[in-house]
């Protein structure tokens, strides 16, 4: 097994070869990693771009209630499918005692404000109780209902209802339908979906990623599940160049030669999320360097890797709408007529794409 293994079947498993349908590939991926940067769209939607027929900027919102979503977070913050929650939740909260979340007067009130209201914006609960300051999880400052009300979210007493202008509206979260999974099938299920996310994943970075979605939901850590997950063959491993990578044991490898196309991608997207396997296997480092400094910045504020075939050969920048492409190469760009048609193809999907929003 060699590199080009590794990149053949991360493009294979990762991006279709056919779009589909909104609903019918959110039920294939179940997560969809979320950020709220737009330049030039939010990486929810680049995401979606490469796998759903037609899709414009702003599809997953303007469909959110229709497709029956939830966000959430699973190994970090994004759009989840209902089968995820019964998985995701109870969360163990740090201060809980009997495993529940441990109520004060504060969040007893908004929770019960929330109730009655049905759905409720931010703004609602800063009039009805004051718009005193808290330290919030980025270090900043935000107003103590809206760090209360994600904190109910996480913890699954609420769930988002919809955005209005980017901002979330809550509604209380009804608890799931039926008899809860036990904490070792939940924690094996979960893991299973990131490995399929991410896969062929490194495998200390699926370890790493596993123990992040898992640490809140029993004793057993990433490493213990992936170790059980193996044991009982339902992950399958291979070791490239010193490196050990995992999969769900059901994917079926590929040597098929992948598509003489160029695809610009979210730098969230699944394909090129893990840092360390993007550099062993297409042989640069990339970085995400909107929060670098502008002087610091190699390649730009939202660079997007360049995926030509099976290799991601570079990058390309657009502020949004109507913006030019900025195309830049990690080595030199290949000189074939092929490739000048399909990044300029690429190109013209990506400004039909922003247009609509």
């Amino acid at each position: 097994m060699s590199s080009a293994w590794l990149r053949t079947n991360a493009v294979s498993w990762s991006l279709p070869r056919t779009p589909g349908t909104l609903a019918g590939v959110l039920a294939e991926l179940e997560f969809v990693q979320a950020d709220p940067i737009r330049a030039p769209a939010r990486a929810q939607d680049l995401i979606l771009r490469q796998r759903v027929r037609g899709y414009r900027a702003g599809d997953l919102d303007r469909r959110y209630r229709e497709l029956g979503i939830d966000e959430d977070v699973l190994y970090a913050y994004g759009y989840v499918v209902p089968r995820l929650r019964p998985l995701l939740h109870p969360r163990r909260h740090p201060r809980a005692v009997n495993g529940g979340y441990p109520h004060d007067t504060f969040s007893a009130e908004v929770l019960a404000f929330v109730r009655d209201r049905g759905v409720v914006h931010p703004r609602e609960l800063q009039t009805e109780f004051g718009h005193r300051g808290v330290v919030n999880a980025w270090g900043g400052t935000s107003s103590a209902t809206t760090v209360l009300l994600e904190e109910l979210h996480h913890y699954g007493l609420l769930r988002v209802a919809d955005r209005v202008s980017g901002v979330r509206r809550y509604e209380v979260a009804a608890a799931p339908p039926g008899e809860a999974p036990d904490p070792g099938e939940r924690r094996r299920a979960l893991a299973l979906r990131i490995a399929r996310t991410l896969a062929p994943a490194a495998e200390s970075t699926l370890t790493a990623t596993v123990n992040r979605a898992v640490r809140r939901i029993g004793d057993a850590t990433g490493s213990a599940t992936v170790r059980e997950l193996l044991a009982t063959g339902e992950l399958d491993a291979r070791t490239v160049d010193g490196v050990r990578y995992l999969w769900p044991a059901d994917l079926i490898p590929t040597d098929r030669e992948a598509p003489a196309r160029v695809r610009f991608l979210a730098p969230f997207d699944p394909l090129v999320w893990d840092r360390k396997r993007f550099g062993l296997i297409w042989g640069w480092d990339y970085r995400f360097e909107a929060y670098t400094p502008v002087a610091k910045r190699v390649r730009g504020y939202y660079a997007m890797p360049m995926l030509w075939r099976d290799r991601v050969i570079g990058w390309v920048n657009c502020a949004g709408p109507g913006s030019e492409v900025e195309v830049g190469f990690a080595d030199s760009a290949p000189k074939s007529a092929a490739f000048a048609r399909a990044l300029d193809a690429e190109i013209s999907r990506l400004q039909a794409f922003l247009g609509a929003e």
